[in-house]
């Protein structure tokens, strides 16, 4: 069976979850613990950053690249078109949303927790005793946005990563109006990095995600509220409910990912 290993919030892994689901692939997944499950990670697959696909002795880092590893090995549902034009233009959409979603979206994230101290202690893992959750909450915002300017994810920072977003989020709902995706009538590689790396702008509804309840259809304040918007979630909503199967629908999958454990 192939093995993910990731981080449960990582919009890169959910991008290939999407992928894996599509494909009706069958996956374990396998969380890796930030720290010492990375180095453990490096072991295996010379790289600290998630999402790795591990299929049989065949080892794949870097969320494009199992994407293209997928498509080539499992070719039944293609996620990436022929035709010259169009897999140019999936191609593109994919690497913006990487370098433009994916980036300035986990800004703008940490500069929605920094300022919400509810949304804050509601994104930590079930498991968290409520000592901690409260320790979290009651550390005052101004204290981490001072340490988030010393990370380059300061108010200016996460002003800009928001305003670009707003950009992003309007050109996509404004191109999914009248047509099914991005690129072609199938879904492609492009509509699953989009829906994939919007995932923390705001959490999918449905039991896709191990996320407490509270967080699920909720997200960053004037993106995943903002009405102008409506369009592109709707329509990550239909994919997510089309392709992305719910935790309990399936048996491949723990209801909790396994952790780390490499030999």
């Amino acid at each position: 069976m192939l093995e993910l290993y990731q981080f449960e919030l990582s919009q890169y892994s959910e991008k290939i979850r999407l992928i894996l689901d599509y494909k009706g692939l069958e996956y374990r997944k396998i969380e890796v613990t930030p720290g010492v499950g990375q180095l453990e990670l490096f072991k295996l697959s010379g790289q600290r950053q998630v999402p790795i696909l591990k299929d049989g002795e065949t080892i794949v880092a870097d969320s494009t690249e199992i994407a293209f590893y997928l498509d080539r090995k499992y070719p039944e549902k293609p996620i990436i078109p022929t035709d010259p034009v169009a897999r140019g233009q999936c191609l593109l959409i994919e690497e913006w949303a990487d370098e433009s979603i994916g980036v300035k979206g986990r800004t703008a994230l940490i500069g929605a927790l920094n300022k919400n101290p509810n949304f804050r202690t509601s994104i930590l893992p079930q498991e968290v005793p409520d000592f901690v959750k409260t320790f979290v909450g009651a550390v005052p915002g101004d204290l981490l946005t001072v340490l988030g300017t010393g990370l380059g994810l300061g108010p200016e920072a996460v002003k800009a990563a928001q305003t670009a977003l707003k950009q992003d989020l309007e050109a996509l709902s404004l191109i999914l109006q009248h047509r099914p995706y991005l690129v072609t009538e199938e879904p492609t590689l492009a509509d699953f990095a989009v829906a994939g790396l919007s995932m923390i702008l705001k959490f999918p509804a449905g039991d896709y995600l191990d996320i407490p309840n509270q967080l699920k259809g909720k997200g960053i304040p004037g993106l995943a509220d903002n009405t102008t918007y409506d369009a592109f979630f709707l329509w990550r909503d239909r994919l997510y409910m089309d392709y992305r199967k719910p935790k309990m629908a399936t048996s491949r999958e723990e209801s909790n990912p396994t952790q780390i454990n490499i030999d």
